[in-house]
């Protein structure tokens, strides 16, 4: 498949809100100016907000693009009903945001602790206020279509289009499946493929462009020198799995990752 007017449209739209909610979360990071206990209320105060519109915002955006896509299959389609309260906030992780936004300052702490520079201690912060943010983003891109797609019957299944200039090699071999729309997309933090709903008559099976899954394990030869399709010489397992995370869903990894509880995750880069 390939993207449409309406897909690239939809993707520019989420993109602007994502660069929008990074940009002013990451200043208000910054200027913070320094990171102690005193300083969480401070930053969650001013950015939480921001965080929060934000998914709505892709949420919105989201629902809207669904229902444009339907009315090419069913045109006397109404209006489809969202409740933000289910695919936003605490609902995307079953925590409250201001503990997972706390999180950031914790790997500061952390990293100082363990001797690390205050520079290199804020670079660890940084990275992780930035992978929540995109996380939470697409999650409630994900947790939209999973809702606003039971309200669809007409539309079978869920594929995931690329839309990046560069794809991890997760994303890209994800973007030959095909998906159950009863099943949240999996996702892997800082994810911005695009997941599309699609009518079929019937199920197209697993894998739904052959020509590219062989060129990726094409690629993985190359990278490594062999490649063998029963997952024996080289575990293709390894490369894309579903694991089961304690928070956000499914999440594209590799086999080996385990996640600990809510309390104590530090997610795959």
């Amino acid at each position: 498949m390939s993207l449409s007017p309406l897909d690239r449209r939809y993707g520019a739209a989420v993109g602007g809100v994502w660069a929008s909610v990074l940009g002013r979360v990451g200043r208000s990071w910054t200027d913070l100016g320094s990171w102690r206990g005193s300083d969480v209320h401070r930053f969650q105060r001013t950015s939480l907000p921001i965080i929060l519109a934000g998914q709505r915002q892709v949420a919105s955006l989201t629902a809207s693009y669904l229902e444009q896509l339907y009315r090419d299959v069913d045109r006397s389609a109404g209006r489809v009903s969202l409740d933000f309260d289910e695919v936003t906030g605490k609902a995307l992780r079953g925590v409250d945001p201001a503990e997972v936004y706390r999180r950031p300052f914790k790997d500061v702490w952390t990293g100082l602790s363990d001797g690390d520079g205050i520079d290199e201690a804020l670079e660890l912060g940084t990275h992780r206020l930035t992978t929540l943010i995109k996380t939470d983003l697409q999650l409630a891109r994900t947790h939209t279509v999973r809702e606003v797609g039971a309200e669809m019957p007409r539309f079978a299944y869920t594929v995931r289009e690329l839309q990046g200039e560069y794809d991890c090699a997760l994303c890209m071999i994800a973007s030959t499946q095909r998906y159950t729309k009863r099943d949240l997309a999996p996702i892997h933090p800082g994810c911005d493929c695009l997941v599309k709903l699609v009518t079929a008559d019937t199920d197209p099976g697993q894998v739904i462009d052959e020509k590219r899954l062989e060129r990726i394990h094409d690629l993985v030869e190359e990278a490594v020198g062999r490649a063998d399709r029963s997952g024996r010489a080289v575990d293709y397992r390894k490369i894309i799995i579903a694991n089961d995370h304690g928070e956000i869903g499914p999440v594209l990894g590799f086999r080996g990752q385990h996640f600990t509880s809510r309390d104590d995750i530090r997610l795959p880069t």
